[in-house]
Protein backbone atom coordinates (compact mmCIF):
# COMPACT_ATOMS: atom_id res chain seq x y z
CA UNK A 1 0.00 0.00 0.00
CA UNK A 2 1.41 3.35 -1.10
CA UNK A 3 2.13 6.26 1.47
CA UNK A 4 -0.38 8.30 0.04
CA UNK A 5 -3.40 5.29 0.29
CA UNK A 6 -2.37 5.13 3.96
CA UNK A 7 -2.48 8.78 4.21
CA UNK A 8 -6.23 8.49 3.50
CA UNK A 9 -7.06 5.88 4.82
CA UNK A 10 -6.08 7.44 8.46
CA UNK A 11 -7.25 10.42 7.59
CA UNK A 12 -10.67 8.62 7.12
CA UNK A 13 -10.45 6.30 10.11
CA UNK A 14 -10.08 9.77 12.28
CA UNK A 15 -12.75 11.60 10.60
CA UNK A 16 -15.18 8.41 11.42
CA UNK A 17 -13.89 8.68 14.59
CA UNK A 18 -14.38 12.15 15.52
CA UNK A 19 -17.80 12.28 13.78
CA UNK A 20 -18.60 9.28 16.06
CA UNK A 21 -17.39 10.98 19.44
CA UNK A 22 -18.92 14.77 18.34
CA UNK A 23 -22.40 12.59 17.65
CA UNK A 24 -22.04 10.91 20.96
CA UNK A 25 -21.62 14.20 22.78
CA UNK A 26 -24.17 16.03 20.60
CA UNK A 27 -26.58 13.08 21.86
CA UNK A 28 -25.59 13.70 25.74
CA UNK A 29 -26.14 17.45 25.35
CA UNK A 30 -29.28 16.85 23.79
CA UNK A 31 -30.51 14.22 26.17
CA UNK A 32 -29.49 16.54 29.14
CA UNK A 33 -32.32 19.23 28.23
CA UNK A 34 -34.78 17.02 26.44
CA UNK A 35 -36.14 13.88 28.94
CA UNK A 36 -38.29 11.36 26.94
CA UNK A 37 -39.26 7.75 27.93
CA UNK A 38 -41.58 5.08 25.74
CA UNK A 39 -43.72 2.82 27.98
CA UNK A 40 -44.58 -0.22 25.92
CA UNK A 41 -46.01 -1.89 28.80
CA UNK A 42 -49.88 -2.82 27.78
CA UNK A 43 -51.64 -1.62 30.45
CA UNK A 44 -49.23 1.96 30.34
CA UNK A 45 -48.53 1.76 33.79
CA UNK A 46 -45.42 3.74 33.33
CA UNK A 47 -47.85 6.56 31.29
CA UNK A 48 -49.46 9.61 33.41
CA UNK A 49 -53.01 9.73 32.97
CA UNK A 50 -54.89 12.20 30.73
CA UNK A 51 -56.36 13.84 33.62
CA UNK A 52 -52.84 13.82 35.42
CA UNK A 53 -51.61 15.81 32.31
CA UNK A 54 -54.75 18.16 31.96
CA UNK A 55 -54.48 19.02 35.44
CA UNK A 56 -50.59 19.71 35.08
CA UNK A 57 -50.99 21.84 31.81
CA UNK A 58 -53.74 23.82 33.46
CA UNK A 59 -52.36 27.42 34.23
CA UNK A 60 -55.55 28.43 36.07
CA UNK A 61 -54.95 25.35 38.83
CA UNK A 62 -51.65 26.87 40.18
CA UNK A 63 -51.84 30.39 40.88
CA UNK A 64 -48.36 30.70 42.71
CA UNK A 65 -45.67 28.47 42.34
CA UNK A 66 -45.51 24.67 44.07
CA UNK A 67 -42.31 23.71 45.74
CA UNK A 68 -42.31 19.83 46.64
CA UNK A 69 -39.82 18.86 49.43
CA UNK A 70 -39.26 14.96 49.64
CA UNK A 71 -36.75 13.93 52.46
CA UNK A 72 -35.81 10.78 51.41
CA UNK A 73 -31.66 11.46 50.06
CA UNK A 74 -28.96 10.14 51.79
CA UNK A 75 -27.12 6.94 51.77
CA UNK A 76 -29.76 4.81 51.09
CA UNK A 77 -30.06 0.86 50.64
CA UNK A 78 -30.63 -0.34 46.79
CA UNK A 79 -34.15 -0.94 47.51
CA UNK A 80 -35.22 2.22 48.52
CA UNK A 81 -32.81 4.51 46.46
CA UNK A 82 -35.32 2.87 43.64
CA UNK A 83 -38.22 4.22 45.68
CA UNK A 84 -36.08 7.82 45.78
CA UNK A 85 -35.53 7.50 41.62
CA UNK A 86 -39.07 6.68 40.86
CA UNK A 87 -40.37 9.60 42.44
CA UNK A 88 -37.71 11.48 40.96
CA UNK A 89 -38.25 10.05 37.80
CA UNK A 90 -42.64 10.67 38.04
CA UNK A 91 -41.79 14.94 38.94
CA UNK A 92 -39.72 14.92 35.70
CA UNK A 93 -42.51 14.00 33.84
CA UNK A 94 -44.66 16.37 35.95
CA UNK A 95 -42.45 19.28 35.88
CA UNK A 96 -42.75 18.25 31.14
CA UNK A 97 -45.90 19.56 31.76
CA UNK A 98 -46.42 22.04 34.24
CA UNK A 99 -42.92 23.77 33.33
CA UNK A 100 -41.71 25.73 36.50
CA UNK A 101 -44.63 26.09 38.28
CA UNK A 102 -43.82 23.46 40.02
CA UNK A 103 -40.13 22.68 41.75
CA UNK A 104 -39.04 19.47 44.04
CA UNK A 105 -35.59 19.26 46.18
CA UNK A 106 -34.70 15.86 47.67
CA UNK A 107 -33.25 16.75 51.18
CA UNK A 108 -31.45 14.41 53.39
CA UNK A 109 -33.23 14.59 56.76
CA UNK A 110 -30.27 13.33 58.66
CA UNK A 111 -27.17 15.02 56.46
CA UNK A 112 -23.61 14.10 58.51
CA UNK A 113 -22.46 18.29 58.70
CA UNK A 114 -25.22 18.89 61.17
CA UNK A 115 -25.42 18.79 64.54
CA UNK A 116 -27.78 16.50 66.65
CA UNK A 117 -29.33 19.34 68.30
CA UNK A 118 -29.97 20.33 64.36
CA UNK A 119 -31.25 17.57 63.61
CA UNK A 120 -33.93 16.83 65.94
CA UNK A 121 -35.25 20.37 65.04
CA UNK A 122 -35.71 18.96 61.77
CA UNK A 123 -37.39 16.08 62.64
CA UNK A 124 -39.75 17.82 64.82
CA UNK A 125 -40.91 20.10 62.16
CA UNK A 126 -41.69 17.06 59.98
CA UNK A 127 -43.36 14.99 62.79
CA UNK A 128 -45.45 17.94 63.82
CA UNK A 129 -46.85 15.93 66.58
CA UNK A 130 -48.40 13.13 64.68
CA UNK A 131 -49.89 15.24 61.83
CA UNK A 132 -47.11 15.33 59.19
CA UNK A 133 -44.73 12.84 58.14
CA UNK A 134 -44.81 9.32 59.97
CA UNK A 135 -41.07 8.05 60.43
CA UNK A 136 -39.77 4.50 59.00
CA UNK A 137 -37.55 2.52 61.12
CA UNK A 138 -35.34 -0.28 58.89
CA UNK A 139 -33.12 -2.62 59.71
CA UNK A 140 -30.74 -4.63 57.20
CA UNK A 141 -27.70 -6.51 56.73
CA UNK A 142 -24.30 -4.57 55.67
CA UNK A 143 -21.09 -5.65 55.90
CA UNK A 144 -22.42 -8.80 58.13
CA UNK A 145 -23.72 -7.01 60.53
CA UNK A 146 -27.44 -5.62 61.36
CA UNK A 147 -27.55 -1.85 60.32
CA UNK A 148 -30.72 0.38 61.03
CA UNK A 149 -31.73 3.44 59.77
CA UNK A 150 -34.74 6.06 59.96
CA UNK A 151 -36.02 7.49 57.18
CA UNK A 152 -38.71 10.18 56.78
CA UNK A 153 -40.30 8.43 53.85
CA UNK A 154 -42.59 11.84 53.27
CA UNK A 155 -42.86 15.42 51.05
CA UNK A 156 -44.05 18.44 52.12
CA UNK A 157 -45.84 20.47 49.56
CA UNK A 158 -45.45 24.27 49.95
CA UNK A 159 -47.97 26.91 48.09
CA UNK A 160 -48.07 30.44 48.65
CA UNK A 161 -45.21 31.22 50.52
CA UNK A 162 -46.58 28.04 53.05
CA UNK A 163 -46.75 24.79 53.87
CA UNK A 164 -50.03 23.35 52.87
CA UNK A 165 -49.83 19.72 53.04
CA UNK A 166 -48.47 16.43 53.85
CA UNK A 167 -47.56 13.69 51.71
CA UNK A 168 -46.38 10.00 53.08
CA UNK A 169 -44.94 8.09 50.71
CA UNK A 170 -44.43 4.99 52.77
CA UNK A 171 -46.09 3.90 55.78
CA UNK A 172 -44.91 4.52 58.81
CA UNK A 173 -43.19 1.86 61.12
CA UNK A 174 -44.79 1.10 65.49
CA UNK A 175 -42.21 2.62 68.03
CA UNK A 176 -40.09 -0.24 68.45
CA UNK A 177 -41.73 -2.36 65.86
CA UNK A 178 -39.09 -1.13 63.24
CA UNK A 179 -39.49 -2.90 59.79
CA UNK A 180 -36.48 -5.94 57.48
CA UNK A 181 -36.09 -4.42 54.48
CA UNK A 182 -36.44 -7.86 53.21
CA UNK A 183 -40.17 -7.34 53.73
CA UNK A 184 -40.41 -4.15 52.31
CA UNK A 185 -40.45 -5.55 48.71
CA UNK A 186 -43.57 -5.39 48.14
CA UNK A 187 -44.76 -2.04 50.03
CA UNK A 188 -42.54 -0.38 47.75
CA UNK A 189 -43.55 -2.08 44.68
CA UNK A 190 -47.25 -1.02 45.64
CA UNK A 191 -46.19 2.49 46.36
CA UNK A 192 -44.50 2.93 42.86
CA UNK A 193 -47.93 1.77 41.72
CA UNK A 194 -49.33 4.52 43.01
CA UNK A 195 -47.07 7.24 42.91
CA UNK A 196 -48.98 9.47 40.97
CA UNK A 197 -52.23 9.07 42.51
CA UNK A 198 -50.54 10.42 46.19
CA UNK A 199 -48.70 12.53 44.35
CA UNK A 200 -51.72 14.19 41.88
CA UNK A 201 -54.35 13.90 44.89
CA UNK A 202 -51.24 16.18 47.28
CA UNK A 203 -51.03 18.86 44.57
CA UNK A 204 -54.60 18.53 44.44
CA UNK A 205 -55.42 19.69 47.92
CA UNK A 206 -53.03 21.82 47.94
CA UNK A 207 -53.92 23.85 44.88
CA UNK A 208 -57.58 23.86 45.39
CA UNK A 209 -59.32 27.38 46.32
CA UNK A 210 -63.04 26.31 45.62
CA UNK A 211 -63.88 22.92 47.93
CA UNK A 212 -67.50 21.57 46.37
CA UNK A 213 -70.19 21.21 49.41
CA UNK A 214 -71.03 18.14 50.65
CA UNK A 215 -73.98 17.94 53.60
CA UNK A 216 -74.74 15.16 55.39
CA UNK A 217 -78.71 15.07 55.90
CA UNK A 218 -80.11 15.47 59.70
CA UNK A 219 -83.54 14.96 61.18
CA UNK A 220 -84.48 11.50 60.21
CA UNK A 221 -82.89 9.40 62.25
CA UNK A 222 -79.58 9.27 60.41
CA UNK A 223 -76.00 8.07 61.54
CA UNK A 224 -74.47 10.93 63.52
CA UNK A 225 -71.75 12.76 63.25
CA UNK A 226 -69.64 10.68 66.04
CA UNK A 227 -70.77 7.55 63.59
CA UNK A 228 -69.69 9.20 60.58
CA UNK A 229 -66.32 10.72 61.67
CA UNK A 230 -63.94 8.19 59.70
CA UNK A 231 -65.83 8.69 56.50
CA UNK A 232 -66.15 12.76 56.97
CA UNK A 233 -62.20 12.49 57.61
CA UNK A 234 -61.80 10.33 53.94
CA UNK A 235 -63.73 13.88 52.23
CA UNK A 236 -63.13 16.65 54.35
CA UNK A 237 -58.96 16.90 52.18
CA UNK A 238 -61.18 17.66 49.33
CA UNK A 239 -65.15 18.80 50.37
CA UNK A 240 -66.61 20.77 52.51
CA UNK A 241 -68.47 18.75 54.82
CA UNK A 242 -71.18 19.83 57.13
CA UNK A 243 -74.46 19.03 58.71
CA UNK A 244 -77.85 19.75 56.87
CA UNK A 245 -81.25 19.92 58.55
CA UNK A 246 -84.04 20.71 56.38
CA UNK A 247 -86.80 22.30 58.67
CA UNK A 248 -89.10 22.97 55.94
CA UNK A 249 -86.75 25.52 54.64
CA UNK A 250 -86.69 25.53 50.64
CA UNK A 251 -83.95 27.14 50.92
CA UNK A 252 -81.98 24.79 53.03
CA UNK A 253 -80.03 22.66 50.12
CA UNK A 254 -79.17 25.62 48.12
CA UNK A 255 -75.23 25.65 49.28
CA UNK A 256 -74.58 22.22 48.87
CA UNK A 257 -73.75 20.44 45.57
CA UNK A 258 -73.65 16.65 47.34
CA UNK A 259 -76.05 15.15 50.05
CA UNK A 260 -75.76 12.08 51.55
CA UNK A 261 -78.30 10.48 52.86
CA UNK A 262 -76.94 7.72 55.67
CA UNK A 263 -78.80 5.55 57.51
CA UNK A 264 -81.74 7.44 58.32
CA UNK A 265 -84.82 5.09 60.67
CA UNK A 266 -87.69 7.70 60.83
CA UNK A 267 -90.26 9.06 57.97
CA UNK A 268 -89.61 11.56 56.04
CA UNK A 269 -92.30 14.16 55.45
CA UNK A 270 -93.56 15.06 52.10
CA UNK A 271 -91.88 18.45 52.08
CA UNK A 272 -88.75 17.22 53.29
CA UNK A 273 -88.84 14.72 50.07
CA UNK A 274 -89.72 17.64 47.73
CA UNK A 275 -86.96 19.92 48.96
CA UNK A 276 -84.90 16.22 48.06
CA UNK A 277 -86.09 15.99 44.68
CA UNK A 278 -86.27 19.93 43.80
CA UNK A 279 -82.20 19.68 45.03
CA UNK A 280 -82.15 16.58 42.19
CA UNK A 281 -83.77 18.91 39.45
CA UNK A 282 -81.35 21.50 40.10
CA UNK A 283 -78.22 19.08 39.19
CA UNK A 284 -77.70 17.99 42.90
CA UNK A 285 -75.86 14.58 43.65
CA UNK A 286 -77.39 12.47 45.80
CA UNK A 287 -75.62 9.52 47.46
CA UNK A 288 -78.50 6.72 50.32
CA UNK A 289 -77.38 4.55 52.13
CA UNK A 290 -80.34 2.97 53.51
CA UNK A 291 -81.33 -0.12 55.74
CA UNK A 292 -84.83 -1.03 54.93
CA UNK A 293 -84.95 -3.60 57.52
CA UNK A 294 -84.14 -3.42 61.09
CA UNK A 295 -82.48 -6.50 62.29
CA UNK A 296 -81.86 -6.88 66.46
CA UNK A 297 -78.32 -8.68 66.38
CA UNK A 298 -78.56 -9.22 70.52
CA UNK A 299 -81.48 -10.89 69.50
CA UNK A 300 -80.15 -12.94 67.44
CA UNK A 301 -76.75 -14.00 68.98
CA UNK A 302 -78.79 -14.90 72.12
CA UNK A 303 -81.46 -16.77 71.05
CA UNK A 304 -80.07 -18.02 67.34
CA UNK A 305 -82.83 -16.38 64.95
CA UNK A 306 -85.07 -13.45 64.93
CA UNK A 307 -87.34 -11.57 62.93
CA UNK A 308 -86.85 -8.66 60.78
CA UNK A 309 -89.11 -5.48 60.69
CA UNK A 310 -89.55 -2.76 57.58
CA UNK A 311 -88.26 0.60 58.27
CA UNK A 312 -91.09 2.74 57.23
CA UNK A 313 -89.12 6.02 55.35
CA UNK A 314 -91.37 7.10 52.98
CA UNK A 315 -88.76 7.79 50.37
CA UNK A 316 -89.14 4.19 48.35
CA UNK A 317 -91.47 5.93 46.11
CA UNK A 318 -89.16 8.89 45.47
CA UNK A 319 -85.92 6.95 44.37
CA UNK A 320 -88.82 4.64 42.23
CA UNK A 321 -89.42 7.38 39.94
CA UNK A 322 -85.66 8.00 39.38
CA UNK A 323 -85.34 4.06 38.34
CA UNK A 324 -84.02 2.68 41.66
CA UNK A 325 -86.29 0.31 44.14
CA UNK A 326 -84.54 -1.36 47.32
CA UNK A 327 -86.57 -4.31 48.27
CA UNK A 328 -87.54 -5.18 51.56
CA UNK A 329 -85.41 -8.43 51.73
CA UNK A 330 -81.72 -9.55 51.98
CA UNK A 331 -78.91 -10.53 49.12
CA UNK A 332 -77.42 -13.78 51.21
CA UNK A 333 -73.95 -14.90 49.24
CA UNK A 334 -71.61 -17.99 49.27
CA UNK A 335 -68.83 -15.50 49.49
CA UNK A 336 -69.34 -13.99 52.85
CA UNK A 337 -67.66 -13.36 55.94
CA UNK A 338 -67.78 -16.51 58.54
CA UNK A 339 -69.21 -15.61 61.65
CA UNK A 340 -68.44 -16.55 65.09
CA UNK A 341 -71.43 -18.58 67.30
CA UNK A 342 -71.40 -17.62 70.36
CA UNK A 343 -73.33 -20.80 71.32
CA UNK A 344 -70.13 -22.76 70.66
CA UNK A 345 -66.77 -22.41 72.34
CA UNK A 346 -64.81 -20.87 69.15
CA UNK A 347 -67.39 -22.17 66.04
CA UNK A 348 -67.26 -20.17 63.24
CA UNK A 349 -70.31 -20.50 60.22
CA UNK A 350 -70.41 -18.90 57.04
CA UNK A 351 -72.53 -16.48 57.12
CA UNK A 352 -74.59 -15.87 54.32
CA UNK A 353 -75.72 -12.48 55.08
CA UNK A 354 -72.31 -10.50 55.75
CA UNK A 355 -71.88 -10.56 52.17
CA UNK A 356 -68.48 -9.54 50.28
CA UNK A 357 -69.63 -7.31 47.61
CA UNK A 358 -68.49 -8.24 43.91
CA UNK A 359 -66.87 -4.63 42.42
CA UNK A 360 -67.72 -3.95 38.51
CA UNK A 361 -65.96 -2.17 36.21
CA UNK A 362 -67.33 1.14 36.63
CA UNK A 363 -65.00 3.81 37.61
CA UNK A 364 -66.52 3.87 41.44
CA UNK A 365 -65.60 0.42 42.13
CA UNK A 366 -62.84 -0.64 39.27
CA UNK A 367 -59.78 -2.38 40.96
CA UNK A 368 -61.12 -1.84 44.54
CA UNK A 369 -61.21 -4.57 47.12
CA UNK A 370 -64.44 -5.93 47.66
CA UNK A 371 -66.40 -4.27 49.90
CA UNK A 372 -67.94 -5.41 53.11
CA UNK A 373 -71.49 -5.43 53.59
CA UNK A 374 -73.06 -6.55 56.37
CA UNK A 375 -77.04 -7.50 55.98
CA UNK A 376 -77.30 -5.53 52.52
CA UNK A 377 -80.58 -5.30 50.47
CA UNK A 378 -81.32 -6.20 46.83
CA UNK A 379 -81.43 -3.01 44.27
CA UNK A 380 -83.99 -3.21 41.36
CA UNK A 381 -83.73 -1.07 38.21
CA UNK A 382 -87.37 0.25 36.90
CA UNK A 383 -86.30 2.23 33.77
CA UNK A 384 -89.02 4.35 33.07
CA UNK A 385 -86.57 7.50 31.67
CA UNK A 386 -84.72 7.17 28.58
CA UNK A 387 -83.10 10.08 29.42
CA UNK A 388 -81.54 8.48 32.79
CA UNK A 389 -78.69 5.88 32.34
CA UNK A 390 -79.14 2.64 35.51
CA UNK A 391 -75.57 1.38 36.01
CA UNK A 392 -74.79 -1.76 38.83
CA UNK A 393 -71.83 -0.48 40.98
CA UNK A 394 -71.49 -3.46 42.94
CA UNK A 395 -73.06 -6.91 42.82
CA UNK A 396 -73.37 -10.51 44.74
CA UNK A 397 -71.02 -13.39 43.59
CA UNK A 398 -72.63 -15.99 40.87
CA UNK A 399 -73.19 -18.39 43.63
CA UNK A 400 -76.09 -15.88 45.70
CA UNK A 401 -80.01 -15.72 46.02
CA UNK A 402 -82.48 -13.42 48.21
CA UNK A 403 -84.78 -13.83 51.17
CA UNK A 404 -88.02 -13.60 51.30
CA UNK A 405 -89.50 -10.33 52.37
CA UNK A 406 -88.88 -9.14 55.96
CA UNK A 407 -87.36 -12.43 55.97
CA UNK A 408 -86.89 -14.59 59.89
CA UNK A 409 -82.63 -14.60 60.10
CA UNK A 410 -81.78 -18.23 61.79
CA UNK A 411 -78.08 -19.09 62.52
CA UNK A 412 -78.95 -22.52 61.77
CA UNK A 413 -79.63 -21.66 57.87
CA UNK A 414 -75.45 -22.27 56.85
CA UNK A 415 -75.83 -26.07 58.16
CA UNK A 416 -78.57 -26.69 56.13
CA UNK A 417 -76.22 -26.23 52.83
CA UNK A 418 -72.73 -27.81 54.41
CA UNK A 419 -69.13 -27.96 53.34
CA UNK A 420 -69.54 -26.78 50.04
CA UNK A 421 -72.47 -24.09 50.02
CA UNK A 422 -74.70 -24.02 46.68
CA UNK A 423 -77.37 -21.38 47.25
CA UNK A 424 -78.82 -21.56 43.46
CA UNK A 425 -78.67 -24.59 41.15
CA UNK A 426 -76.11 -23.29 39.24
CA UNK A 427 -73.52 -21.38 40.95
CA UNK A 428 -71.39 -20.21 38.12
CA UNK A 429 -73.88 -18.61 36.07
CA UNK A 430 -73.47 -14.51 35.92
CA UNK A 431 -77.21 -13.99 35.94
CA UNK A 432 -77.32 -14.83 39.15
CA UNK A 433 -75.70 -12.06 40.55
CA UNK A 434 -77.46 -9.56 42.73
CA UNK A 435 -77.61 -6.10 42.41
CA UNK A 436 -76.30 -4.28 45.67
CA UNK A 437 -75.65 -0.93 44.39
CA UNK A 438 -76.88 0.80 41.52
CA UNK A 439 -76.28 4.36 40.29
CA UNK A 440 -78.67 6.55 38.18
CA UNK A 441 -77.37 9.85 36.16
CA UNK A 442 -79.02 12.15 33.90
CA UNK A 443 -81.87 14.10 33.19
CA UNK A 444 -84.86 13.26 35.58
CA UNK A 445 -88.64 14.22 35.90
CA UNK A 446 -89.99 15.38 39.62
CA UNK A 447 -91.83 12.97 41.52
CA UNK A 448 -94.11 15.66 42.21
CA UNK A 449 -94.74 16.80 38.67
CA UNK A 450 -98.53 15.23 38.58
CA UNK A 451 -99.15 15.24 42.79
CA UNK A 452 -98.92 19.17 43.19
CA UNK A 453 -102.36 21.22 42.56
CA UNK A 454 -101.04 23.85 39.45
CA UNK A 455 -101.25 26.41 42.04
CA UNK A 456 -99.09 25.84 43.51
CA UNK A 457 -96.79 23.84 40.73
CA UNK A 458 -96.69 27.21 38.91
CA UNK A 459 -96.44 29.85 41.45
CA UNK A 460 -93.18 31.83 40.61
CA UNK A 461 -92.40 32.12 44.03
CA UNK A 462 -91.74 28.43 44.47
CA UNK A 463 -89.70 27.94 41.56
CA UNK A 464 -90.56 24.63 41.16
CA UNK A 465 -88.83 22.41 38.47
CA UNK A 466 -90.76 19.73 36.82
CA UNK A 467 -87.46 18.42 35.29
CA UNK A 468 -84.03 18.73 35.47
CA UNK A 469 -82.16 21.79 34.42
CA UNK A 470 -79.27 20.20 34.95
CA UNK A 471 -77.77 16.96 34.55
CA UNK A 472 -78.30 15.11 38.47
CA UNK A 473 -76.83 11.71 40.13
CA UNK A 474 -78.34 9.50 42.63
CA UNK A 475 -76.69 6.72 43.88
CA UNK A 476 -78.17 3.98 46.09
CA UNK A 477 -77.08 0.85 48.29
CA UNK A 478 -79.03 -1.40 50.33
CA UNK A 479 -76.91 -0.53 53.27
CA UNK A 480 -77.01 2.14 55.40
CA UNK A 481 -74.47 0.62 58.76
CA UNK A 482 -71.51 0.21 56.44
CA UNK A 483 -71.27 4.17 57.10
CA UNK A 484 -71.15 3.67 60.37
CA UNK A 485 -67.58 3.48 62.47
CA UNK A 486 -67.64 2.40 66.27
CA UNK A 487 -65.97 5.44 68.37
CA UNK A 488 -65.35 6.72 71.98
CA UNK A 489 -66.47 9.38 74.23
CA UNK A 490 -65.08 11.80 76.48
CA UNK A 491 -66.32 15.30 78.53
CA UNK A 492 -65.38 18.08 77.32
CA UNK A 493 -62.99 20.09 79.80
CA UNK A 494 -64.92 23.46 79.59
CA UNK A 495 -69.15 22.51 79.16
CA UNK A 496 -71.51 19.94 79.43
CA UNK A 497 -70.63 18.36 76.32
CA UNK A 498 -68.74 15.43 75.34
CA UNK A 499 -66.24 14.74 72.75
CA UNK A 500 -65.78 11.95 70.42
CA UNK A 501 -63.06 10.13 68.60
CA UNK A 502 -63.59 7.24 66.38
CA UNK A 503 -61.51 4.30 67.64
CA UNK A 504 -58.04 3.44 65.85
CA UNK A 505 -59.86 0.09 64.55
CA UNK A 506 -60.52 1.21 60.56
CA UNK A 507 -64.01 0.08 60.29
CA UNK A 508 -63.73 0.27 56.73
CA UNK A 509 -60.79 -1.37 55.93
CA UNK A 510 -61.16 -4.12 58.59
CA UNK A 511 -63.96 -6.43 60.57
CA UNK A 512 -63.26 -6.06 63.85
CA UNK A 513 -64.33 -9.89 64.72
CA UNK A 514 -62.49 -11.65 61.83
CA UNK A 515 -59.26 -9.32 63.43
CA UNK A 516 -59.74 -10.79 66.54
CA UNK A 517 -60.22 -13.96 65.17
CA UNK A 518 -56.85 -13.84 63.45
CA UNK A 519 -57.89 -13.95 59.93
CA UNK A 520 -55.98 -12.05 57.34
CA UNK A 521 -58.24 -9.67 55.15
CA UNK A 522 -59.00 -6.34 53.86
CA UNK A 523 -62.20 -4.79 52.60
CA UNK A 524 -61.97 -1.71 50.02
CA UNK A 525 -65.00 0.43 51.55
CA UNK A 526 -62.65 3.20 52.21
CA UNK A 527 -61.37 3.63 48.72
CA UNK A 528 -64.71 2.91 46.96
CA UNK A 529 -66.14 5.78 49.19
CA UNK A 530 -63.39 8.25 47.99
CA UNK A 531 -64.44 7.02 44.52
CA UNK A 532 -67.60 7.44 45.14
CA UNK A 533 -67.68 11.01 46.10
CA UNK A 534 -64.93 11.94 43.37
CA UNK A 535 -67.20 10.49 40.55
CA UNK A 536 -70.34 12.08 42.31
CA UNK A 537 -68.95 15.10 42.84
CA UNK A 538 -68.14 15.08 39.42
CA UNK A 539 -64.45 15.56 39.82
CA UNK A 540 -62.69 12.97 38.05
CA UNK A 541 -59.16 14.17 37.87
CA UNK A 542 -57.78 11.49 40.29
CA UNK A 543 -60.55 8.93 40.06
CA UNK A 544 -58.82 7.54 36.32
CA UNK A 545 -55.67 6.99 38.07
CA UNK A 546 -56.64 5.35 41.50
CA UNK A 547 -59.47 2.72 39.46
CA UNK A 548 -56.69 2.36 36.62
CA UNK A 549 -56.21 -1.64 35.94
CA UNK A 550 -52.34 -2.12 36.92
CA UNK A 551 -52.10 -6.39 35.76
CA UNK A 552 -50.25 -7.56 38.59
CA UNK A 553 -48.51 -11.16 36.50
CA UNK A 554 -47.59 -14.23 38.70
CA UNK A 555 -44.61 -16.00 38.60
CA UNK A 556 -45.33 -19.36 37.07
CA UNK A 557 -43.14 -21.66 39.91
CA UNK A 558 -43.56 -24.57 38.35
CA UNK A 559 -42.28 -23.22 35.18
CA UNK A 560 -39.72 -21.31 36.62
CA UNK A 561 -38.34 -24.82 38.32
CA UNK A 562 -38.34 -26.69 35.15
CA UNK A 563 -36.35 -23.84 33.12
CA UNK A 564 -34.03 -23.10 35.53
CA UNK A 565 -31.29 -24.83 34.35
CA UNK A 566 -31.48 -23.87 30.81
CA UNK A 567 -31.39 -19.73 31.41
CA UNK A 568 -28.50 -20.49 34.05
CA UNK A 569 -26.43 -22.37 31.32
CA UNK A 570 -27.61 -19.90 28.77
CA UNK A 571 -27.09 -16.51 30.82
CA UNK A 572 -23.49 -18.09 31.59
CA UNK A 573 -22.57 -19.24 28.08
CA UNK A 574 -23.75 -17.05 26.04
CA UNK A 575 -21.77 -14.09 26.59
CA UNK A 576 -18.72 -16.20 26.38
CA UNK A 577 -19.60 -17.33 22.72
CA UNK A 578 -20.55 -13.88 21.44
CA UNK A 579 -16.91 -12.97 22.35
CA UNK A 580 -15.36 -15.92 21.22
CA UNK A 581 -17.29 -15.35 17.63
CA UNK A 582 -16.35 -11.89 17.72
CA UNK A 583 -12.73 -12.81 18.66
CA UNK A 584 -12.35 -15.24 15.81
CA UNK A 585 -14.26 -12.47 13.50
CA UNK A 586 -11.71 -10.00 14.37
CA UNK A 587 -9.14 -12.11 13.38
CA UNK A 588 -10.06 -13.34 10.59
CA UNK A 589 -10.82 -9.65 8.98
CA UNK A 590 -7.33 -8.37 10.28
CA UNK A 591 -5.62 -11.59 8.62
CA UNK A 592 -7.05 -11.16 5.50
CA UNK A 593 -6.91 -7.27 5.48
CA UNK A 594 -2.62 -7.51 5.82
CA UNK A 595 -2.67 -10.93 3.83
CA UNK A 596 -1.04 -8.94 0.60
Amino acid sequence: MSNKKKILSGIYSYTVLMIVIAGVILINIISSFVYKRFDMTEDQRFSLAPSTINFLEKADNFKSRLNIKIYLEGNLPAELSRFRNAIEDKLIEFKQHAGDRIEYQFINPSPENATEEENRELHDILWDKGRGILPMDVVYMKDGSQSKIRLWPGALIEYGGSTVNTVQLLPGSRSGQPMHLNDLSRTIHNAINNLEYMLVSSLRRATQEVKPRIGFLQGHGELTFAETQRVRALLTPYYAVNDVTLNDSIHALERFDGLVIARPRKKFSDKDLYLIDQFLMNGGRLMCFIDKLFLPEDTLDAYGKTNTVRYDLGIDNLLFDYGLKINDNYVIDARCVPKRVPMADKAMLPWFFHVVATPTSHPIARNVEPVDLKYTSEVQFVNQNESVALTPILTSSTNATVTGLAPLVSLGMPLNYGKNPELVPDPDNENNKKCIAGLAEGMFTSHFKNRLVEEFANNPDIGMKKESVKEGKVFVIGNGRMLANQYDSMPEKMGDGFMYRPKAFNDLIYDEELAQMGMQHMFGNQEFMQNLADYMMGDNSVLDIRSRQIEQHEIDNEKVKESANYYRILNLNLPLLLILILGIGLHYIRKRKFAH
